[in-house]
């Protein structure tokens, strides 16, 4: 992609929806989207997903999604940051749910973290993006947008 775009991150347990918490996902995939298109770029599988249990691993109606991860270890593994990790170079992440922590830690990482109220195609996702960026994106998308060489593009030079 020679435009100016966003590299973004969707959690996922399906590879086809938007359907899974940050802390819980199977894998998170990675797309190039400017206002016109959409390529995609990788997806990342994670050893593990939740425990399972109650709820499956899908968070508790009303519980904190972090209930469901655990120290992989016993030694004080970090559940969160091989997910951060994988991040790095997004510039936003959609995700049906995040902690606070884990808002946190994607936020200190300059990544904009977006949480669906229900399950979505990841598609609809993209295209319901495009129609920001086509129509006067908001300042939230505008101040995350990337040259083609990675880098953040300020907002004076860009044309949108």
């Amino acid at each position: 992609m020679d435009n100016p775009h966003l590299r973004i991150a969707l959690t996922t347990n399906s590879l086809i929806q938007c359907d899974a918490n940050f802390a819980a996902a199977k894998q998170v995939v990675f797309y190039d989207v400017t206002a016109e298109e959409s390529e995609f770029v990788d997806v990342v599988h994670f050893r593990r997903g939740a425990k399972k249990g109650p709820g499956g691993g899908k968070g508790k109606a009303g519980g904190c999604v972090m209930e469901d991860m655990g120290d992989d270890d016993g030694h004080g593994h970090d559940p969160l940051v091989e997910r951060v990790e994988a991040l790095k170079g997004c510039s936003v992440l959609f995700t049906l749910g995040l902690s606070d922590l884990a808002a946190v830690r994607v936020h200190n990482e300059r990544i904009f973290p977006v949480k669906s109220e229900t399950v979505r195609d990841i598609d609809e996702v993209i295209a319901h993006l495009q129609r920001l960026l086509r129509g006067g994106a908001p300042l939230w998308l505008r101040r995350v947008m990337r040259r083609c060489d990675g880098r953040r593009l300020p907002l004076d030079e860009q044309a949108i």
